[in-house]
């Protein structure tokens, strides 16, 4: 039997659309996994804000996030934009720092070190300390 051009087509189509479908369940069941695990412990940290004068702010965090920055947003705490590198943190606990704008910037911390990895790449280590601290060049 021999196919015809239109169903040549029509089954090129539905394969196209069969892999679209299937990248995206993947790509949405990735991301609920990335930062949200239903079944997870809760786990405890510390998150201090530091401001531009150096006042320090505490809050006690408790989430079944898997990184530091999905529980952050999740609690209104860190707002920002998503870039190349991940999450670019401009507002912290409704604190400006964008460098392009105030000449200032958030440094992001794990138990007073700064971090090798973003805020949105930190798995949450229970027992732990986070913090932002506004910084100049």
């Amino acid at each position: 039997m021999k196919m015809t051009q239109p169903k040549k087509l029509l089954s090129l189509m539905l394969c196209l659309v069969l892999i679209a479908a299937t990248a995206l369940m993947a790509t949405a069941c990735w991301d609920k996994e990335a930062n949200d695990d239903e079944n997870a412990e809760p786990k405890s940290f510390t998150f201090i804000v530091v401001d531009e004068n150096g006042a320090e702010k505490s809050f006690s965090i408790t989430s079944k996030k898997k990184t530091v920055g999905a529980a952050l947003s999740d609690e209104g705490l860190i707002e920002g934009d998503e870039g190349v590198y991940g999450l670019y943190v401009k507002k912290v606990n409704g604190i400006f720092a964008e460098y392009e704008t105030t000449g200032t910037y958030w440094s992001f911390y794990i138990n007073d070190k700064l971090s090798p990895t973003g805020v949105d790449k930190t798995e949450i280590v229970d027992g732990a300390t986070y913090s932002f601290k506004v910084a100049k060049e």
